[in-house]
């Protein structure tokens, strides 16, 4: 697979779980955060959606963009606090359901991702 597919994929997973925060914030914050966190106020909902246009944000970087080996480099580095992010708020503060989790699924993709993209992509 090329380093080029390979942006693309990344940012398919940005697309994919930011174009729902984006489009159905309501739907994640039921599914993803534990009904004792919820919050009905339109500052949250507000807050998911941001998230997800941000996250689509980068999708299209992503989709247009050239990566080399030190943008999959730098990317696969920027999303290790990420994974103390979805441990502690599912082990420690658990506010993260198994649904919530899906970030977790999206940033291990994307760091596997980062790993093959550095290997293949020309200086």
């Amino acid at each position: 697979m090329s380093a080029r597919v390979t942006q693309y994929l990344i940012g398919a997973v940005f697309a994919v779980l930011g174009g729902w925060a984006l489009l159905f914030p309501g739907s994640v914050i039921e599914l993803a955060i534990r009904p004792e966190f919820q919050s009905d106020d339109y500052l949250a909902t507000f807050a998911m959606a941001c998230f997800g246009a941000q996250a689509c944000l980068f999708a299209l970087v992503a989709f247009t963009a050239r990566f080399t080996r030190l943008t999959f480099l730098a990317y696969g580095i920027v999303l290790l606090p990420f994974f103390a992010f979805n441990y502690y708020f599912y082990f420690v503060v658990p506010v993260l359901t198994e649904i919530g989790l899906l970030d977790f699924a999206g940033n291990t993709i994307m760091i596997a991702l980062c790993w093959h993209g550095w290997r293949v992509a020309e200086e």
